[in-house]
């Protein structure tokens, strides 16, 4: 089974069954406020490692993505930001996904929602669409990080903005880890590092890249899971501690007429 394929079954499941697969890391992200505004099902079903919705600065009038929204909470969310005039969509390629935020945007009376199927990579959406594209602990599953940048550029209106919450790694991790499918699902082995995070975004031709920590996770958090795993936790903690943290990702595309400093903006 390939990674693709592997997310897909498990956030299918994720779906029917409830609750999330890295508990630890998807735990008490949003405040009380935000949650009773929204059906049960829809907090339940949040896979998140941030709060994107909370950081990125929406406001009444813009058109917002969210990038594997998936129950649909940080849609829903954004929705609200966004009226009147605004719309969200919700980018899920997991059918079982779709069908719970679509019946949790029924429940919660939301009306300028969209739920689109599709794959991150190939944005079913125009060019210089979206005011701003959010997402949360998602880019990390995709085995073609650049492409879903790049997408995420292309679809930006000029000084659109990229406001992601992602798991990245500072510095090294052991193999093992990066080979685990499992680990991959749970939000913790496809990470970008850093760097590697800021690189790819001026790559593809984003400026004002910003990569601020909201938490940094402890060998005991993963402990369970990694054990789980047949990992020796105890071994390898000093390799991992304090190198896995959820951040909230920022950058601007460029606005028209400035010089290319990208392959995307000069396609």
């Amino acid at each position: 089974m390939d990674i693709k394929e592997a997310v897909k079954e498990k956030y299918g499941q994720a779906a029917v069954r409830g609750g999330s697969c890295c508990d630890p890391i998807t735990s008490n992200l949003y405040s009380s406020d935000q949650t009773t505004q929204l059906p049960d099902e829809a907090v339940q079903a949040s896979l998140g490692c941030g709060n994107p919705t909370a950081l990125a600065n929406l406001q009444p009038g813009e058109i917002v993505l969210d990038l594997g929204s998936g129950g649909g909470i940080d849609v829903l969310l954004s929705a609200k930001r966004v009226a009147p005039g605004g719309k969200a969509y919700g980018l899920d390629m997991t059918d079982e996904m779709l069908a719970l935020a679509r019946e949790n945007q029924r429940k919660a009376g939301v009306t300028n929602v969209e739920f689109l199927k599709g794959e991150i990579e190939s944005i079913p959406l125009p060019d210089n669409s979206v005011d701003v594209v959010i997402s949360n602990c998602v880019i990390n599953l995709s085995a073609d990080k650049q492409r879903v940048i790049r997408e995420a550029f292309r679809v930006l209106k000029p000084g659109g903005r990229f406001a992601v919450s992602d798991v990245v790694v500072r510095g090294s991790v052991p193999e093992e880890i990066r080979r685990s499918v499992e680990l991959w699902i749970g939000c913790i082995a496809g990470a970008l590092k850093d760097s590697e995070y800021i690189s790819t975004l001026a790559k593809v031709g984003f400026e004002l890249i910003d990569v601020e920590p909201t938490r940094v996770y402890s060998v005991d958090d993963a402990r369970q899971f990694l054990t789980a795993q047949g990992i020796d936790v105890d071994a390898i903690a000093p390799q991992i501690e304090g190198k896995f943290i959820s951040a909230f990702i920022r950058a601007v595309k460029p606005l028209e007429g400035k010089a290319c400093c990208g392959p995307a903006c000069c396609s």
